[in-house]
């Protein structure tokens, strides 16, 4: 007789293979970290002489679970702020906290809590994509799961890495020293088209295709991004990454939501794989990916969770349940992906999804021993009928629950037993993630009260000179300035013709200051828009000179989301808007630099004014602009007697009052 480590027993096994065969009294025989035999009880029992058998009567024993998708180290931001739109929720919570919060310590707690929860729900495989990846797959391979670790990619400075320079490298160091390890595959994450540059698609790609490893992105996760990508490459997201040569790696695409079927012919030639996540997607409202479409073009399709921040778990038995409902009910087909494709995209789809199908994904002889026991005992699974071959999978997808899983297996070793974990202490996990949620609880709290710390969290805030000087005078009409700017003793250095949209935010608290939200379209010779640039000022405390207001504590920052992304954000009690045509010249006076405003304010009809402005650090060398921007006033020619002491919004609140 042949001699085997372990033999299985009496269970009903889901091979999930190509044949998708099933053995109702079934065994599996393992030996070391690998599957040796996969047959009926009987034969196995004659064939093999095990040092350990397990009788499996009452359960299904089927490959362990796949996790296509997830952000691991987020368990720690789980149930932080929900409810939220995508943008919204990513860039205003989930970055301004990591970039405080992340470090090797949050990674490897975070995963650590993720493995034990994926372990607990059948999960035995699961691809990741976050910062510190190398701490991920440290704490991965301490837990005994197989995961595809990918260490992130983006544009801009992010908790692991100054610069993308930087995390590129960081990539490279992970993969080489990670790869032909047992358990881990290294790899590389250029996190989105959105948050990437076409030299770090490029990059990433021929990295992961130099080491033949796979590389994971999202792909046209929401309507935005792909009406975005349109709008300012001239082509969908999918035709714009192949553009820059990212099928060249072996590509996990997570999300794929807005694709159409020549995108999805695409990613089949280039053998992409597609990761759907249906609960984050309808959590987030980012809409109903194509599965079933997919599918039938022959896509590996697997199964995510997306973080536990976006979903808020990571029970893959959920989502399988999720999938076959979402693709019925957008299809408006019952017929629509039936159980047994949603257990297959959940283990041998997923896995060929992440590249390693020769490795995972279903009970076959050479392959990983990675496999999960199910009690199909309970009452919610009961009873069980024998007519139909397709019941075992219905029972799966409609009535079985993640904590039917009695027990998991990966590479040949128990992580799980009767319940158990053998690998991570839970306790411990709970009582370390509560300290965690208590400081960041503290940090966002006190962020919440101030609107300039939460301008600086979403990044890119920085402080203008300290005072800016502001006369104004109302005026009849633009020419007469116009021709006084062409007398000696002024020298125009630059012209610009603006018009100018304005949003202002109020805010409970006066003292926060006021929020403005601007977009300057800039109109050239013929008066058409050459070009767009939207910024957000935030308006400190005014104060006065004679006929001249002085603004201090002024804070800006590129304006890089929608208007609609900083009401939800900020919270406004309340808004106002300005329109304005706007003629502006940098002008040198008396050795000294400021800018000349012509405005024509348009809606409210304030009427035109011309505005002289400059700003400095220094209160004396406010004092002395402001000197001079009266007599900047005088010799232009304008009447003092209409000078006006207010900014423009100011001039409205008062007549409101």
């Amino acid at each position: 007789m042949k001699t085997a480590d372990l033999l299985l027993t009496h269970a009903h096994v889901l091979t999930m293979d190509d044949q998708l065969r099933q053995v109702i009294d079934g065994a599996v025989a393992v030996q070391g970290e690998s599957i040796l035999a996969v047959g009926p009880t009987a034969e196995l029992a004659a064939e093999y002489s095990p040092l350990q058998v397990l009788d499996c009567s009452g359960k299904v024993l089927m490959p362990g679970l796949v996790n296509a998708h997830t952000h691991a180290p987020m368990t720690l931001l789980r149930g932080l702020a929900d409810d939220l739109r995508l943008d919204v929720w990513l860039l205003g919570y989930m970055m301004p906290v990591e970039r405080e919060f992340v470090s090797p310590d949050f990674v490897r707690l975070g995963t650590l809590i993720a493995c034990a929860e994926m372990i607990r729900s059948g999960t035995t495989t699961f691809a990741d994509m976050y910062y510190l990846e190398e701490d991920v797959a440290k704490a991965t391979s301490e837990a005994g799961m197989r995961a595809l670790c990918a260490q992130t990619v983006l544009k801009f400075p992010s908790p692991d890495a100054q610069s993308y320079e930087e995390s590129l490298a960081m990539s490279r160091d992970f993969i080489s020293r990670w790869k032909g390890h047992p358990l881990i595959i290294p790899s590389v994450a250029p996190h989105a088209p959105y948050t990437c540059t076409d030299e770090i698609l490029r990059a990433t790609a021929a990295l992961a295709a130099e080491f033949d490893v796979p590389l994971h992105t999202h792909l046209a996760e929401t309507s935005i991004e792909v009406e975005n990508m349109r709008r300012e490459q001239g082509m969908p997201v999918i035709p714009y990454v192949k553009k820059q040569s990212l099928f060249e790696a072996k590509v996990l695409a997570a999300h794929c939501v807005h694709i159409d079927e020549g995108e999805m012919r695409t990613l089949l030639h280039a053998g992409a794989g597609v990761a759907h996540n249906p609960s984050s997607n309808l959590k987030l409202a980012s809409g109903v990916a194509p599965v079933s479409r997919m599918l039938s073009l022959g896509l590996n399709v697997g199964i995510g969770t997306d973080g536990p921040a976006s979903n808020n778990d990571l029970d893959i038995f959920e989502e399988m349940r999720l999938a076959a409902f979402l693709a019925k009910s957008s299809t408006g087909d019952p017929t629509a992906l039936p159980a047994q494709q949603a257990v297959l995209m959940g283990t041998r789809l997923g896995a060929q999804a992440m590249h390693i199908g020769h490795i995972t994904g279903s009970l076959e002889a050479g392959k990983r021993a990675d496999l999960i026991l199910v009690d199909t005992s309970p009452l919610h699974n009961s009873p069980r009928f024998q007519r139909d071959v397709n019941s075992p999978y219905a029972q799966l997808v409609y009535a079985a629950k993640s904590t039917d899983v009695t027990d998991v297996m990966v590479n040949g070793r128990w992580l799980m037993r009767d319940r158990q974990l053998l690998t991570l202490n839970e306790s411990a996990l709970i009582e370390n993630a509560r300290e965690y949620a208590r400081k960041i609880d503290i940090f966002l709290i006190n962020r919440e009260q101030s609107v300039l710390s939460k301008l600086i969290a979403i990044g890119g805030a920085a402080q203008e000179e300290s005072f800016e000087i502001q006369a104004k005078v109302a005026i009849e009409s633009l020419e007469p300035i116009l021709a006084a700017l062409q007398q000696e003793g002024i020298r125009i250095i630059r012209k610009r013709h603006y018009k100018e949209y304005d949003n202002y935010f109020f805010f409970d608290d006066p003292s926060q200051g006021i929020l403005r939200y601007r977009e300057d379209d800039f109109i050239d010779e013929k008066g058409e828009v050459t070009n767009v640039r939207s910024r957000l000022t935030l308006i400190g405390t005014h104060e006065h000179f004679p006929q001249v207001l002085l603004s201090r504590s002024r804070y800006y920052a590129p304006a890089t989301h929608s208007l609609r992304f900083y009401r939800e954000y900020f919270k406004p009690v309340r808004e106002r808007e300005f329109q304005k045509d706007r003629l502006r010249f940098l002008v040198s006076y008396k050795d000294t630099e400021f800018f000349i405003n012509l405005d024509s304010m348009t809606s409210p009809d304030l009427g035109k004014f011309v505005e002289i402005k400059s700003r400095t650090w220094s209160r004396k060398d406010a004092r002395h602009k402001a000197d001079l921007a009266n007599e900047l006033i005088a010799f232009l020619g304008v009447n003092s007697d209409q000078a006006v002491s207010s900014d423009y919004i100011d001039m409205v609140e008062s007549k409101n009052t």
